[in-house]
């Protein structure tokens, strides 16, 4: 067995050499690519604008490929440009050199501040580059490079490709490339050095003369001239000599009584670090030729004054501190901190003091009893006595996070109404904002629902906010909110309104908070009005509701004046209505006319025995309008409003409504739900017009569903007939049900739709139970709200183009966020995070405002020109110095540098502190005014170097083809990056 099974072992394989390997799966895949890219043959192009790769559109295409299982990102990068008609220059142009060669000639965009590093060093307008996929592999063996350096030379040549191709090598930081670019008998190849230590004969331009040329190997004895363009480039970084202009709050004036209360309507604005660290000039010489400058390792003739072009970056610091962006991040963190404010201020405060009174006899004298409630005198002492009571039982005064004087000065700010003898009249406050109420900042609460910038949940915002940053963080906050919840009870049960509030329902327009403390105010103008109708005697009650009078008050009234009227004589009707929705304290003669009224005509329940009713409740009369059975003149009754709603309680209402179903009981049970407006209405109308019938209801609530027809009676007149409309006469339906229920009662003795006592209490008891980290939730929209006025209000200085788009910006996206009930915390930090960017461009502009002195400027043509340079810095990457050294700003510019040369020299203190306008008086011949300005400067932190020519290689009569060299010299790093082209149509 084993021996037959040998032969079969040893079968014989065949390699097929005719497969392809991974090398040209490779190399078929760049193909495909570049087809795919449409990157095959020639696009000539028309010369570059000068800055163009700044202002210009870069794209890219990226796509994958795989040597092996090594995996490669192919990508392209162009320059957007309009398309040109070339299709006759491409005929008669066959042979004409790629587009790339033409760009390595061009001079109109050396040193761009703001591009790939292969269009810096090259000036290519488009290129693609080969490298790895992944961040962390490299292709760092002289064999892979060669091999992936062929790979894109066999593919330009099978494509006919004219794009240059580039391939990463070494690590990625080292920004190290190879690549080559194939005309038709033409090609460059690209070649790169890169160094950590430069050779000393290699730091000046007569060392990268000699490279340059040696590269070359032009065969030709006199060789023809080398455009040089030189870049050097320093950095100022020490501003000692200039103060940051930006003061900090004075903590102290704001709890001392130096500034006073209103400051905590203020945010603070401002970095509180100099968010400009460094200043860049850049100093070219664009276009030099060989032989007219000197510089080697003995003597150089750049002289940084003397270069014709002068260009200015600045280097923002990162992150700097900004007080507002730290204000508003700080109140955010609160939103995700989950104690209540019992526990971080320790045992309750809100408990019963009756629970504290042993003896019982105390709780008994209350019910048998009856005092009257005293009403103190608004005042702050007042406001603070109870909750301070409370506090001080569970801990020290010195414990509590806010002391007197804070707590006092909010307190006031919060109600300026406590510093006066008797209650402001109005519910709303003139506060220290100016902005009118028809003006679009004003008008922003609606976008972020929030609240008006002159309310009190804006106020307390503002104050909740500064109490966190400065006064005891979340225990101070917890602390602030307490008091002010012991303030809303104070005032409900002392019938003292709410300041800072628009009076009348709660605006849905607001934040749930907003509306809360709306829907407080209403309890206690409801609760207001019937404490003080208790004291109208009862002889004016009864001779202001006669008929005879409400005629008269129709009278003068008129039906302009309905709605006025309707709110009067709502006042005087709430005389005895009660705390609970049960009882009714009234007089017995009152009584007994109710029970004459309502219970004989509920079972007599005719028109003609009700028509023997005393009319109550009326108004005045309805113009022409008579009753339809007794011709007696049709009174409007004093009606009750509407309750007014919050949208949590819309909300809750809607779900109720909603779980009844579809079904016809269901539906009849919501239409009940829904007609207790209608019910009440009905009522007061019966009280207000006896025997009136439904028709003549609709005639008045409803005029639609009444409808006229002119008919010819039996003798031939011509009279109007009425009847209900098609949808008041379907049987069962919710009018009829709701007519034939309703009672002759007027609206002071019917049930109260709006129970202002329950209300209020539920107001009461949801501020009472709010965490702190809800109460941030709810705030937060006013808190951004500040936030962007303050913004805009510091942007309005200084006139920032940019930061109007931005705050537009930050606008729009608010206002989508800020709508939704409980937004993402992530949408949330990134509004928050374009404030701190707003903050940071403005802080800025007022710094290099004071660097550049644009204020001190006498002449208004300086100073406009030194402004618009200022803008210039902040919005884009690199600004041309007007005038160079000699310009306004390159003074300006020289002084710095030279301020900073003398401090970093100066041994001596006193000379550091010498004025820079002596070094700017020297005087002597020009000669010795630029040896001297040498040390003026600090050493360039990079000198750059492009040199360029035209030559023929390899051979004397090979086509004259672009020769390029660019070097970049710093502290630490040392770069050579060339391209050198050469005639292959006979080689």
């Amino acid at each position: 067995m084993a021996a037959d099974s040998e032969p079969e072992s040893e079968v014989f394989e065949m390699t097929d050499f005719t497969t392809a390997s991974e090398w040209e799966r490779f190399i078929s895949r760049v193909e495909e690519v570049l087809n795919d890219w449409k990157l095959i043959g020639n696009s000539l192009g028309k010369p570059l604008e000068k800055g163009i790769f700044t202002s210009g559109t870069w794209e890219e295409k990226s796509d994958e490929i795989f040597f092996a299982d090594f995996k490669f990102s192919i990508t392209h990068h162009y320059l957007v440009l309009e398309s040109t008609d070339t299709e006759g220059e491409d005929e008669v142009l066959e042979d004409a050199i790629p587009q790339s060669m033409k760009d390595l000639l061009c001079m109109n965009n050396d040193f761009p501040p703001r591009a790939h590093c292969l269009v810096r060093w090259y000036g290519l307008r488009e290129f693609v580059v080969i490298a790895p996929a992944a961040h962390s592999d490299a292709v760092l063996s002289e064999s892979k490079c060669n091999l992936l350096l062929s790979s894109v030379s066999i593919a330009l040549g099978n494509t006919g490709c004219q794009v240059p191709l580039f391939v990463q090598i070494l690590h990625k930081w080292r920004r190290m490339y190879v690549g080559e670019c194939q005309g038709p008998g033409v090609r460059t190849d690209f070649e790169m050095v890169h160094l950590r230590k430069v050779p000393n004969q290699y730091t000046h331009l007569s060392g990268l003369l000699d490279i340059f040329k040696s590269k070359i190997g032009c065969p030709l004895t006199p060789l023809p001239p080398v455009s040089i363009a030189i870049r050097f480039t320093y950095v100022l970084q020490d501003w000692q000599q200039y103060f940051w202009p930006q003061q900090p709050p004075d903590i102290d004036a704001l709890v001392g009584g130096e500034v006073g209360g209103l400051e905590f309507g203020k945010l603070p604005f401002g970095a509180c670090e100099d968010p400009i660290s460094e200043l860049h000039l850049a100093t070219t010489w664009p276009h030099l030729t060989e032989g007219i400058i000197v510089d080697n390792d003995v003597y150089s003739d750049l002289d940084p004054i003397q270069a014709p072009h002068w260009s200015v970056r600045v280097r923002k610091a990162d992150n700097p501190q900004c007080l507002l962006g730290d204000f508003v991040t700080e109140f955010f963190k609160i939103c995700r901190r989950k104690e209540s404010t019992d526990e971080i201020l320790g045992r309750s405060t809100f408990e019963e003091e009756g629970r504290e009174m042993a003896d019982i006899t105390h709780a008994l004298s209350k019910l048998t009893e009856p005092t009257p409630v005293p009403i103190h005198k608004l005042s702050v002492s007042n406001m603070v006595h109870t909750a301070k009571k409370k506090i001080r039982k569970h801990r020290g005064a010195e414990e509590s996070p806010l002391n007197n004087d804070v707590l006092n000065t909010i307190l006031l700010f919060l109600f300026p109404d406590a510093a006066s003898e008797k209650p402001l009249e109005g519910t709303t406050s003139a506060d220290n904002s100016n902005l009118p109420s028809d003006s679009e900042d004003y008008n922003l609460y609606n976008q972020f629902k929030s609240a008006p910038s002159d309310s009190l949940t804006y106020k307390l915002a503002l104050c909740l906010c500064m109490i966190n940053f400065y006064h005891g963080g979340l225990k101070g906050v917890a602390h602030l909110w307490q008091e002010f919840v012991l303030e809303m009870r104070f005032r409900w049960e002392n019938n003292f309104l709410i300041p800072g509030l628009a009076s009348g329902a709660p605006d849905l327009r607001c934040c749930l908070l907003h509306q809360k403390l709306q829907m407080l105010n209403c309890c206690i103008e409801r609760k207001k009005a019937r404490d003080e109708g208790k004291k109208i005697s009862t002889s004016d009650t009864i001779t202001s509701t006669r008929p005879g009078d409400a005629g008269k008050i129709g009278d003068q009234l008129g039906p302009d004046h309905l709605k006025d009227a309707e709110k009067g004589e709502l006042g005087k009707s709430w005389d005895s209505w009660s705390d609970s929705e049960e009882e009714f304290f009234e007089c017995l003669s009152d009584t007994e006319e109710l029970k004459g009224n309502g219970q004989e005509s509920s079972k007599k329940g005719g028109p003609k025995d009700m028509a023997n009713l005393k009319p109550e409740g009326r108004l005045y009369q309805h113009g022409k309008l008579t009753l339809l059975h007794n011709g007696e003149p049709l009174y409007i009754p004093v009606t009750q409003e509407p309750a007014p709603m919050t949208e949590d309680l819309l909300e809750e209402q809607s779900e109720v409504l909603a779980k009844l179903g579809t079904s016809a009981e269901g539906a009849h049970l919501r239409a009940r739900m829904q007609s207790a407006c209608l019910l009440s209405d009905m009522e007061s109308f019966k009280a207000a017009n006896p025997g009136c019938l439904l028709e003549d209801f609709v005639r008045w609530y409803s005029p639609r569903d009444y409808i006229e027809e002119e008919v010819t009676d039996d003798k031939g007149n011509v009279v109007l007939k009425g009847e209900l409309s098609a949808r008041m006469k379907i049987p069962s339906n919710m009018w009829v049900e709701a007519w034939e229920t309703a009672k002759p009662i007027p609206a002071r003795r019917q049930r109260r739709l709006f129970d202002d006592t329950r209300e209020a209490e539920k107001v009461l008891h949801y501020l009472a139970i709010q965490k702190p980290a809800d109460l941030a939730r709810h705030l937060l929209p006013c808190v951004i709200h500040a936030a962007v006025l303050k913004v805009k209000e510091e942007e309005s200085l200084e006139n920032i183009s940019s930061v109007k788009k931005i705050i537009r910006q930050i606008i729009s996206h608010s206002s989508k966020v800020l709508h939704f009930p409980n937004p993402e915390d992530k949408k949330l930090e990134e509004i928050i995070h374009q404030i701190i960017s707003v903050e940071a461009i403005i802080a800025r502009a007022r710094s290099l405002k004071a660097k550049f002195g644009t204020e001190k400027c006498e002449q208004e043509e300086e100073r406009e020109d030194l402004e618009r340079f200022v803008s210039c810095l902040l919005e884009q990457p690199e600004v041309l110095v007007t005038g160079a050294g000699r310009g306004h700003a390159g003074k300006i510019i020289h002084k710095l540098f030279v301020n900073a040369q003398r401090l970093t020299e100066s041994s001596d203190e006193a000379a550091a502190m010498a004025p820079p306008e002596e070094e700017l008086k020297r005087t002597g011949c020009p000669e010795e005014r630029r040896q001297n300005s040498l040390s003026d400067f600090p050493l360039p932190a990079g000198r750059e170097l492009i040199l360029r020519t035209t030559v023929s290689r390899p051979a004397p009569y090979s086509k004259a083809l672009p020769q390029r060299m660019y070097s970049v010299l710093t502290k630490e790093d040392f770069r050579l990056a060339g391209a050198f082209s050469s005639d292959t149509s006979f080689f």
